[in-house]
């Protein structure tokens, strides 16, 4: 069983005090949904890296579903608020791209059965 925290990088090299801060912005990100579809964005795999500094600086590169996700404007200053409200971040970053395209093999077993896609 996969989930995306087995797929996103970041932990390499990392101290307990920022896995420990990791987790915490991987909980604040499962707290953002995508407005169409009733899954978060970290479930959905829409995140596809997290790194995480001694300093509490972190970096998020995101996609979305489509270029053409109607909050594609929106999403990155939402996921930005999330991460920066963790007791213990100073600032985050956040990066939309679009390759790799996100294709549903990204989303967690959790939001496959969610979604129906089993």
């Amino acid at each position: 069983m996969s989930s995306p925290s087995d797929t996103v990088p970041g932990d390499a090299g990392s101290t307990a005090s920022t896995r420990t801060l990791r987790a915490s912005i991987v909980d604040a990100l499962r707290c953002v949904y995508d407005p169409e579809i009733p899954v978060d964005i970290y479930e959905l795999g829409l995140i596809y890296g997290l790194e995480v500094d001694e300093d509490g600086f972190v970096d998020v590169t995101m996609t979305l579903t489509t270029p053409a996700c109607p909050v594609a404007g929106q999403m990155p200053g939402m996921v930005k608020a999330a991460v920066e409200q963790v007791p213990g971040v100073v600032a985050a970053e956040v990066q939309l791209v679009w390759e790799p395209t996100w294709t549903p093999d990204r989303m967690s077993e959790a939001a496959r059965l969610q979604l129906n896609f089993m």
